[in-house]
């Protein structure tokens, strides 16, 4: 198994964070420091992340839940802030969030010691869907949908198409397939509508459900199994694979 995988399934953080902690020369193997991602290690091996030894998973869990605000996305954090961790019943695994969601947005986030599920549904190239309610300042006319729906250019570039439906003149529900740092807001706010609430309702083939804010529960075999089977490499024009 390559290395950053094996950190992965051992619940230290996804593939690509792996990757980065392997860089920085914080990774062991039988005592020598291996900053190659993908040297191949076995059970057997010796291998410790920052002189702590690290095993992989055998089984591995995936809870679902339901984010309130104020609540950050993060398995720690510095400023003594609640995470999402803090919400379940974590024991000795090292649980970490698939993706983040504001401080301020609520709604459904997954929590997982399994790298590679975690990379699967984050990683651009696969373009999962995930689906918000938001609340907006002043009442979406059809040109402001059409623009969310084409695209909005933003700092950091145009956006991918978005499926977009007006449920009320201040209530939108939209898809999309991209994982920007607060991608929702900003594409409101570039349309003249700053969001007011903001929940994430679903995430791939999984919604919220009955849970109720702060709730969690973990999710069964078929369940793992159909976010397994939701990502698809998506190949674009002008876009990397």
């Amino acid at each position: 198994m390559r290395l950053q995988k094996y950190l992965a399934h051992a619940g230290v953080a996804s593939r690509r964070a792996s990757e980065a902690i392997i860089a920085a020369g914080r990774v062991t193997v039988g005592g020598t420091v291996v900053r190659d991602p993908a040297t191949d290690v076995g059970e057997d091996d010796d291998v410790r992340v920052d002189g702590s030894p690290v095993a992989p998973v055998r089984v591995t869990v995936v809870f679902a839940v339901n984010k309130p605000a104020g609540v950050v996305s993060t398995a720690q954090d510095t400023h003594g802030r609640p995470t999402v961790v803090d919400l379940v019943p974590a024991g000795t695994r090292r649980l970490y969030p698939v993706g983040r969601l504001d401080a301020d947005t609520t709604g459904l986030i997954l929590l997982t010691d399994d790298g590679e599920l975690a990379d699967l549904l984050t990683h651009p190239r696969y373009e999962v869907p995930k689906v918000y309610l938001a609340r907006v300042a002043g009442a979406v006319d059809d040109a402001a949908l059409r623009q969310l729906r084409d695209g909005v250019e933003l700092d950091d570039g145009r956006t991918l198409p978005a499926t977009v439906e007006r449920i009320n003149p201040h209530t939108l529900r939209l898809t999309l397939r991209e994982g920007r740092k607060r991608q929702v807001r900003r594409m409101c706010e570039a349309v003249g509508h700053p969001v007011e609430a903001l929940r994430r309702v679903r995430l791939g083939p999984l919604d919220v459900g009955r849970l109720r804010e702060g709730e969690w529960r973990a999710l069964d075999a078929r369940e793992v199994q159909a976010l397994r089977d939701a990502p698809k490499p998506v190949r674009r024009p002008g876009r990397r694979g």
